[in-house]
């Protein structure tokens, strides 16, 4: 079976044609492009995560066959050599029911010293693989024999064979290989390849928000992958009751359920340490809420948040560190703007996905996008 990797659509590699069983490929555009703007602040250039200067997003996309629709995205947070200078960060488990890697030694030191992975539920370990191969392959890391691999994952086995790991330590160097600033492709693609939000096909979304220069001038960027329920909405429309599909909906008109887990990425240029990181990721959740989003009991909704501000990098090996944070009298703007983008990155994940046929031939719409705008256009 020849391996198909593609980004989003229907690619033809090594012979293999990605048909409309795939995907039916579509033009799609995101909520801000449909003319839907969302919160107070003003987005970055690109409306996305690599807007906050120095980060890079590379994406491998795993289609084979029938059946498996996966893959890996990375987040590079800055361009030197991350293990010897570190980010401060922090990391908020919404609901804890999920297997990311890395966690415990963020929490104890505040800091994040590898990229970060997205990948599926069973590839945790094909990310920590390629993340330590990654490290260990840098030059001025040749002493190292410890490395703390942040990896987070959703469950994408309905639409993929997942029990047939088919990621491996070599998709995620090529992932992180791949990094690069600018526009991140959105929907079917990397870590979203195989997901399902609302019901609906999910996938990676991304979103920024830039602070006016009398609030610090500051870039948020966000990068989710989303694979959850609740009952959804959009700008305050009730889309998912309008729609008839949402949780619990069994129990009121008699019909399935759906359940998941959210992976979101927060970076910012804002000097802050990962006490107030750790506030910055506990407002994402308040993004996802604004979704619709449940934090439902399977569901793994956990947020990494990082600050790349170059003067604060933690420098491995330096025996006296200091830091120049911003007091917390100056993050409610920053609060607000994490909230917003969050909220935009998981919906244009949606509106940038597209219907897909994976495993035992079970499908998954896109989001009925024309009649979301509709139903947007007359609340």
């Amino acid at each position: 079976m020849k391996k198909t990797r593609s980004i989003l659509g229907a690619v033809a590699l090594a012979g293999l044609m990605l048909t409309s069983s795939v995907a039916y490929a579509q033009e799609r555009r995101t909520l801000r492009e449909w003319g839907f703007p969302i919160g107070i602040f003003e987005t970055g250039k690109n409306n996305a995560i690599t807007d906050v200067a120095g980060v890079t997003v590379g994406q491998v996309t795993c289609i084979e066959g029938d059946s498996v629709r996966t893959g890996v995205t990375a987040i590079v947070p800055h361009q030197g050599n991350i293990f010897k200078n570190k980010v401060p960060a922090a990391i908020y488990a919404g609901n804890g029911f999920g297997k990311l890697a890395g966690y415990t030694q963020v929490e104890e030191l505040g800091n994040i010293e590898t990229p970060v992975v997205l990948t599926n539920t069973l590839s945790v370990a094909a990310g920590i693989e390629g993340l330590v191969r990654y490290t260990l392959s840098q030059p001025g890391n040749e002493a190292v024999r410890s490395v703390n691999a942040v990896v987070g994952e959703t469950n994408d086995g309905k639409l993929n064979k997942i029990r047939d790991m088919r990621v491996t330590p070599s998709m995620v160097l090529e992932a992180i290989g791949k990094a690069e600033s600018g526009p991140v492709e959105q929907g079917n693609v990397g870590a979203g390849t195989g997901t399902i939000c609302f019901g609906f096909k999910g996938g990676i979304g991304t979103s920024s928000r830039v602070l006016p220069e009398s609030l610090g001038g500051y870039t948020i960027g966000v990068l989710v992958q989303s694979n959850y329920g609740g009952v959804l909405e959009i700008d305050g429309v009730q889309v998912g009751r309008k729609l008839c599909k949402y949780d619990f909906r069994k129990h009121v008109e008699k019909t399935d359920n759906v359940d998941g887990s959210c992976m979101m990425v927060v970076v910012t240029d804002a000097p802050l340490d990962a006490r107030n990181l750790k506030r910055v990721a506990k407002r994402a959740m308040m993004g996802l809420a604004k979704t619709g989003g449940i934090a439902s009991n399977g569901s793994g909704d956990y947020v990494i948040a990082m600050s790349v501000a170059k003067e604060n990098l933690v420098e491995q090996g330096k025996k006296m560190q200091s830091m120049n944070v911003l007091d917390n009298g100056e993050m409610s703007s920053i609060f607000c703007a994490t909230i917003e983008a969050t909220a935009e990155a998981l919906w244009n994940s949606m509106f940038m996905a597209e219907t897909m046929k994976g495993y035992n031939g079970y499908e998954v719409e896109a989001l009925p996008v024309e009649k979301v705008v509709e139903m947007l256009n007359n609340r």
